[in-house]
């Protein structure tokens, strides 16, 4: 298993150097000399974290992406409101669903112990993304560094830039190429959900009045989300493997076992039929092709030279 993986390193590596022909100030060696072990800090972190809950992969995931469809890759997700600054933590997408926070802190504080205002939170946000995908069995790949930091965050960008889950195929399709993201790395990095849960508010339509569905699923799932209340009863987006990044999400899909609106348009006769029903039987594809949409989703927009900070709290500005 280890000789696929590296291959899949290898494979990205080459494909992250082909990525920053567009964006040359990202690149994996950024603090070979002014932080050599922040990779190891942030593993090890990271590795502490997802022994104590596997879930953590998947929120850190989720707020990497969230982060990066908002501005850019520039942490501006882990800003706090204060009494004079509104930041994204609120904005729907976010608000009582987006955690993670505490263990991007604890990273910061290891990374400043050993790197002093070195090191920027948004850096630390991909690499730890990166970290909790390999931790749960998923593919590595050379994560480009050198962003900086934002002094700002969008509310409003926040509340209509991030795809919800009832959104269907189109609107998921448009809103990635709006960040740059084709839909064939829309498919690739849906493949993330597979170590997601939801909410029952977020699927309750679905298990109660869709019609593609198999209804065993259908059943299963509404033992634990009523017609009312237990809206914030979670429930896996992988009915098989839910702590292990593979590629069950995609079979589950091709079964009409997709537990959000959003999940099940993917595979329902559209355009990206063909390319579910690849990840669902090959998991060296969707491999190689998520680890390639994560460095070109991490390469949107990111703050260089001297835009943007280095934060010593990821949570404030300096």
């Amino acid at each position: 298993m280890s000789s696929i993986y590296n291959s899949f390193f290898v494979i990205v590596s080459i494909l992250s150097l082909l990525a920053f022909s567009s964006n040359a100030q990202l690149f994996p060696t950024f603090y070979a000399r002014t932080c050599p072990n922040l990779q190891t800090i942030v593993r090890s972190t990271m590795r502490q974290a997802i022994a104590r809950e596997a879930r953590l992969g998947a929120s850190i995931l989720r707020l990497f992406f969230h982060d990066c469809f908002v501005q850019g890759c520039d942490a501006s997700i882990l800003l706090d409101d204060t009494a004079t600054f509104t930041g994204e933590k609120s904005a729907l997408p976010n608000r009582n669903s987006a955690r993670g926070f505490e263990v991007i802190d604890t990273i910061k504080t290891n990374v400043e112990a050993a790197c002093i205002a070195t090191v920027s939170c948004a850096d630390i946000l991909a690499l730890a993304s990166r970290d909790g995908v390999v931790l749960l069995g998923g593919p590595s790949w050379a994560v480009p560094l050198g962003r900086r930091d934002a002094r700002t965050a969008s509310l409003s960008a926040a509340n209509i830039q991030i795809p919800g889950p009832s959104s269907n195929l189109v609107t998921q399709i448009t809103m990635f190429g709006a960040a740059g993201l084709s839909a064939r790395d829309l498919i690739a990095l849906s493949g993330a959900r597979t170590i997601g849960q939801a909410q029952c508010q977020f699927f309750r339509t679905r298990i109660y009045n869709e019609t593609n569905i198999d209804p065993n699923f259908a059943a299963t799932r509404r033992a634990n989300c009523p017609v009312s209340g237990g809206n914030t009863n979670l429930a896996p987006l992988d009915t098989v493997t839910p702590t292990r990044l593979d590629n069950n999400y995609y079979t589950d899909l091709v079964n009409q076992r997709g537990l959000l609106h959003s999940d099940q348009v993917l595979f329902n006769g559209g355009s990206q039929n063909d390319l579910v029903r690849t990840y669902s039987g090959n998991s060296s594809a969707f491999f190689r092709d998520f680890a390639a949409a994560m460095v070109k989703m991490g390469n949107i927009s990111p703050l260089t030279g001297t835009n943007g900070e280095i934060r010593r709290n990821c949570r404030l500005l300096n």
